[in-house]
């Protein structure tokens, strides 16, 4: 009387993968921005840092990493000889971390 009667369901066809789908469609979607946010921009500048330090030559004016300015005078394949006053320091390429426009040490 209060109770209804309780059949079997119908064998799943092709609403089973699609539900299989749309339930992977988020994460996979969350990947796939994450790629394009976060890793691809970092991609990007590793390579533009990579070409700049393969780029330095003498006279180049540069940054390290620790907030030095300085001439470059010397470049090898690990390290940069650079002229700070009348001092030279040598430090390891991948501390530099920008290098200036020509002229910039001047105006300081």
């Amino acid at each position: 009387m209060f109770i209804s009667n309780a059949y079997a369901q119908s064998a799943a066809t092709d609403a089973g993968m699609m539900g299989n789908l749309t339930t992977f469609a988020p994460l996979i979607l969350m990947f796939v921005v994450m790629y394009f946010l976060m890793i691809r921009p970092q991609q990007k500048r590793a390579k533009e840092q990579k070409a700049m330090m393969e780029a330095l030559a003498k006279g180049d004016e540069v940054v390290t990493i620790g907030g030095v300015l300085g001439k470059v005078s010397k470049v090898t394949d690990q390290h940069v000889t650079i002229e700070v006053g009348n001092t030279e320091m040598i430090v390891q390429k991948h501390a530099i971390s920008s290098q200036l426009p020509k002229g910039t040490l001047k105006s300081l």
